[in-house]
């Protein structure tokens, strides 16, 4: 049974319309916006930095500058780009901080993004992969690693990878492609694919 024109239930509700009732002074619902993103965002930034302790202190960081920063959300946005380029940025500071050149990649990734021939399927062979595509990507730079992993493992559109890195839907399609052809380049002069 549907209900009818009464309030929403905060499970119902967008994130737009979350933020919006945070901002006039309903702090408790900020616990949603929290249980929403959290698991996302730890594993994105431990993605990028391949450590859990790290990842938990920059997706509490990331959840303290949301906070601090609610009030400049412009609701007419997509706030998981906007939470999603805030993490981004704290995940990309603490690498500078500690010149760290980790990304480490699952099994997943590398089936989404590989595409191993079907003769290839054992859990040892996919392991292998695995670790000569994470090897492969730690020799990329940056700018061409973060879209990969936003695109392939965060299931993120180009548009809202653009909104993310801050840069046009052209060029988060170029790094990709270029992302993946330096990619494939190693791994063919390795002799690994």
């Amino acid at each position: 049974m549907k209900k009818e024109n009464g309030p929403k239930d905060q499970q119902e509700m967008t994130d737009e319309e979350l933020v919006i009732k945070i901002r006039k002074g309903d702090g408790t619902l900020f616990d949603e916006l929290v249980k929403r993103y959290e698991q996302k965002l730890l594993r994105y930034v431990n993605y990028l930095t391949s450590g859990n302790d790290i990842a938990n202190d920059v997706v509490q960081d990331t959840f303290i500058k949301v906070y601090i920063n609610l009030n400049s959300f412009k609701t007419d946005l997509k706030f998981s780009s906007w939470i999603y380029r805030i993490a981004h940025n704290e995940t990309m500071n603490r690498l500078r901080k500690y010149n760290f050149r980790m990304f480490q990649l699952d099994a997943d990734f590398v089936d989404r993004f590989v595409q191993a021939p079907e003769n290839v399927e054992t859990q040892l062979e996919r392991e292998e992969t695995s670790k000569n595509v994470t090897k492969a990507l730690n020799n990329l730079p940056l700018k061409y690693k973060v879209p990969l992993v936003l695109y392939y493992m965060e299931d993120k559109s180009y548009d809202e990878i653009g909104d993310i890195l801050k840069v046009s839907t052209g060029t988060v399609g170029t790094l990709i492609n270029r992302g993946k052809k330096r990619l494939k380049d190693v791994l063919v002069s390795e002799g690994k694919i």
